[in-house]
């Protein structure tokens, strides 16, 4: 039986920190967790998991040390929050799943995309896309 997940995301990416702060405001039927992928606590407690792939895409944990990933994992995020179980149960159902399916590869291509926009803003001057010379790295 679960009595708790965590949410295992990406710091450094726009999409993880917008989802994390959104999914940490949902009231939860179970207790929620979100930690950052990679980190040396989730290297600890999950010494077998395979941590670069938690970078690429969202994993959730489970108490009993059930693992999902991709549009499972997003399932279970819904799953666990009180407004929004329901439609987690719905979109479990083998009939639903590809729409979830969808989208988590919408999520992550949109996650790739603002993640390469923020790198370019941050090593490019007035946010030119890459297009101008990048500031030179002290």
């Amino acid at each position: 039986m679960i009595t708790g997940l965590t949410v295992l995301t990406d710091p450094h990416c726009p999409l993880c920190r917008r989802f994390a702060a959104w999914l940490g405001g949902q009231p939860t039927l179970v207790p929620l967790e979100l930690l950052a992928a990679g980190s040396d606590e989730a290297r600890r407690r999950w010494p077998t998991l395979d941590h670069a792939s938690t970078l690429e895409d969202i994993t959730v944990v489970g108490s009993d040390g059930s693992v999902w990933t991709k549009e499972h994992a997003w399932v279970m995020c819904l799953w666990a929050t009180r407004p929004y179980r329901g439609l987690a149960e719905r979109l479990s159902r083998p009939q639903l799943l590809p729409l979830a399916r969808g989208a988590a590869l919408g999520a992550a291509g949109l996650r790739h995309l603002l993640t390469r926009e923020e790198v370019q803003r941050d090593d490019y001057p007035d946010a030119c896309a890459g297009s101008c010379q990048p500031i030179a790295q002290g």
